[in-house]
């Protein structure tokens, strides 16, 4: 079976190696996650430190990883980098199964970082690499969906993992194994780059062009960089705070589960209709996103409600799952060719960055107001997601803001 690209016609198997790689970016610091509580008894002699260095250190190590990445792709053989990225990510998933110190699982988890560092840019790189126009647009809402989807039922594995032997939810970092079979048919496949200009793909799109020795279009990065990065900062608080606001209005910790799960279900949904979207909303496409996701900051402040709070956590993931695939595809489209992975990286460390420093922003919000309250933190976001909202409103004709261009 043959795909359509944009540029001409790939393997099925190609496209289902493009998609495992996707897969493989929701499974970094999953399995560290249901054995945290459990820590301190597996481990008793492990301090605070440790266990802070356990689930912080491998996030750190991931965001230059992913610059080198990027920075790598212009020089280095894609396939190559990859398949190094995936055997290192591999490695690390068989000495968690074997670790029997806290300082070994510290050590495993800082190569995962560094493996995962490596994956992760080219898993949108790729896509740029072998898709164009429309069918690029597409992949990115496709490979946003795979991620996520993958996320929710690698969680739900690693919740009923846990419960036989701690050491089981590490099981489910050797799924790397089957993007490095893939990842052999890629080699084969892989197009050069196109001899394309950025002018000549600015002057496409109807945007001035803006001179720039590197490549990349730096203005326009900043912009997507620093609006992915906002949009992420927002509704990561779901992930990190909804289970206490929840605690406080007195339900058990698998509702809270269950209304994360929806709320990653629903980033997962607009990414197989991504084109569909953004023809039908045009140039309002992120005013409409960011106002879903105020409303879900809403309902989920200022109701205690289970029904509602559901409602709020799948309006807040519709809005981001349709704001992520399109900062994919804006940062392919102000680089040349051979930079956009390098463009693609910026932008997707924006993500890790967003959840990095989520908790110390919103502890300078209330050590600065005096309040801390879990309420207090879904306002603070609220209030940010409304203005925010307010502000692309106003933008619509923006290159930021107007994504008429993008499903053509």
């Amino acid at each position: 079976m043959q795909i359509q690209t944009g540029k001409g016609m790939i393997s099925l198997i190609t496209l289902m190696g493009i998609w495992s790689i996707s897969a493989l970016n929701a499974l970094p610091g999953l399995a560290i996650s249901p054995i945290l509580g459990k820590l301190s008894t597996i481990f008793p002699h492990a301090t605070e430190l440790d266990l802070q260095m356990l689930s912080s250190l491998p996030s750190f190590l991931t965001i230059p990883c992913i610059i080198l990445s990027g920075k790598l792709t212009e020089k280095v053989n894609n396939i190559a980098l990859l398949q190094i990225g995936l055997w290192i990510f591999l490695f690390s998933g068989l000495l968690y199964l074997f670790s029997t110190e806290i300082w070994q699982l510290i050590a495993v988890s800082t190569l995962l970082g560094i493996g995962s560092g490596l994956v992760i840019p080219l898993s949108t790189g790729l896509i740029s690499r072998y898709f164009d126009g429309k069918y690029r647009t597409k992949q990115f809402g496709l490979s946003s969906s795979i991620t996520n989807v993958t996320l929710v039922l690698a969680t739900m594995l690693t919740g009923y993992l846990v419960e036989i032997n701690w050491r089981l939810p590490f099981t489910v970092y050797l799924f790397a194994f089957i993007p490095i079979l893939f990842s052999y048919s890629l080699d084969k496949n892989l197009p050069p780059h196109p001899q394309e200009t950025l002018v000549s793909k600015s002057s496409k799109q109807g945007y001035e062009e803006k001179s720039n020795n590197q490549g990349i279009q730096l203005n326009h990065l900043i912009q997507i960089m620093c609006f992915y990065g906002l949009a992420t900062y927002l509704v990561v608080i779901i992930n990190f705070n909804l289970s206490f606001l929840m605690e406080e209005y007195h339900f058990t910790s698998s509702r809270s589960g269950l209304m994360i799960s929806l709320f990653f279900l629903a980033i997962m949904a607009p990414g197989f209709i991504l084109n569909p979207i953004v023809s039908l909303l045009g140039r309002k496409t992120k005013f409409y996103s960011m106002l879903s996701i105020t409303l879900g900051l809403a309902l989920i402040t200022f109701s205690p409600n289970e029904w509602i709070i559901g409602l709020g956590c799948v309006l807040a993931g519709l809005g981001y799952g349709i704001i992520q695939p399109i900062a994919y595809d804006k940062a392919t489209r102000i680089a040349t060719p051979e930079k956009a992975t390098l463009s693609l990286a910026f932008v997707m460390v924006m993500n890790y960055l967003a959840i990095l420093l989520c908790p110390f922003i919103l502890h300078l919000f209330e050590e600065f107001f005096h309040i801390k309250t879990q309420q207090f933190a879904f306002t603070v976001n609220l209030l940010i997601a409304l203005i925010t909202a307010v502000w692309v409103y106003t933008k619509q004709d923006s290159f930021l803001c107007d994504d008429n261009s993008i499903s053509h």
